[in-house]
């Protein structure tokens, strides 16, 4: 991994980001209150006066501006964004928060409505810097280590049953099943993969079309990636043709072109045409014809 390796997306994903900026800022707060008790330097109190309404005014800003840069972060998660742009993010945010703070510090202090032993713009800065890089670094590097653990466990194994042990003699329709668990890990839904026709994704979350024993076309639905489907099932019949989008090619009927490109038509009237965007427009292509071969 290098500063110019792309970043994972699900370190930009919507839970991920929320979940991100609460415990940033429930550990900056904790962390605050610890360090006041240490510090007669530092005009975030508790109370009543104005040193209250300082701190509950620079808090809410805080709070609402990393809201907002993580929202345009999580806008931006189909970029492709490495890992010297995230650092350089954070650090954005980082030094436009101690120069907020900073600002208030030295206004407020000339105004006599806080007590600041520093006057001075760069030693209140340089304060200011210490306490954000500390308060929003820490629980970042925290959180992204937490979320890539999780992310490990947020898989869709496509697995043999010759490694299982069982009673029941060995066939080539057991051998086809997949199964398909939650990022929990757990087991939740056991499928022949030739009656799957498709797997969509949706946000955090996957559907999974497919054919029931009575013929019926169902869709479930998953917490998972499809960046983790497309990985499990490389070198299969199951090939993504969309960001949204992983098809079993078997179940491909009719591969045509319109005015926006290839689609995929499964030759169902209950399931609708499927894009190829012009990313996988070359890797489908390569597939039809080895199929053809």
């Amino acid at each position: 991994m290098s500063l110019t390796s792309s970043i994972p997306k699900f370190l930009l994903g919507k839970t991920q980001m929320i979940s991100t900026v609460l415990f940033t800022v429930l550990f900056s707060l904790v962390s605050l209150l610890l360090m006041v008790p240490l510090s007669l330097n530092n005009w975030f109190r508790m109370g009543l006066g104005p040193s209250m309404v300082f701190t509950v005014s620079y808090w809410i800003i805080a709070l609402v501006f990393l809201c907002l840069s993580r929202r345009l972060l999580h806008k931006m998660r189909s970029r492709n964004i490495t890992y010297l742009g995230l650092v350089s993010w954070h650090l954005a945010e980082v030094i436009i928060l101690s120069l907020l703070y900073t600002v208030v510090t030295i206004v407020g202090s000339s105004k006599g409505y806080i007590v600041e032993a520093y006057n001075s713009f760069w030693s209140v800065l340089g304060l200011a810097l210490c306490f954000c890089i500390f308060g929003i670094g820490v629980p970042t590097v925290i959180a992204a280590q937490y979320f890539a653990i999780c992310d490990k466990d947020n898989t869709i194994r496509l697995m043999n049953f010759n490694s299982v042990v069982s009673d029941e003699k060995p066939s080539s329709v057991n051998d086809n099943r997949i199964m398909l668990y939650d990022n929990n890990g757990t087991l939740k839904l056991v499928i022949n993969s030739e009656n799957l026709y498709f797997i969509e994704s949706d946000d955090n979350y996957i559907k999974v079309w497919y054919e029931d024993s009575n013929a019926d076309i169902k869709q479930y639905m998953l917490r998972c990636r499809l960046k983790t489907v497309e990985e499990s099932f490389a070198g299969s019949d199951l090939l993504r043709c969309h960001r949204k989008y992983i098809v079993n090619m078997r179940k491909v009927e009719i591969f045509s072109h319109n005015k926006d490109g290839y689609v995929l038509d499964l030759g169902l009237d209950s399931l609708a045409e499927i894009p190829v965007s012009k990313t996988y427009e070359e890797k489908v292509l390569a597939h039809f014809n080895s199929m053809n071969r």
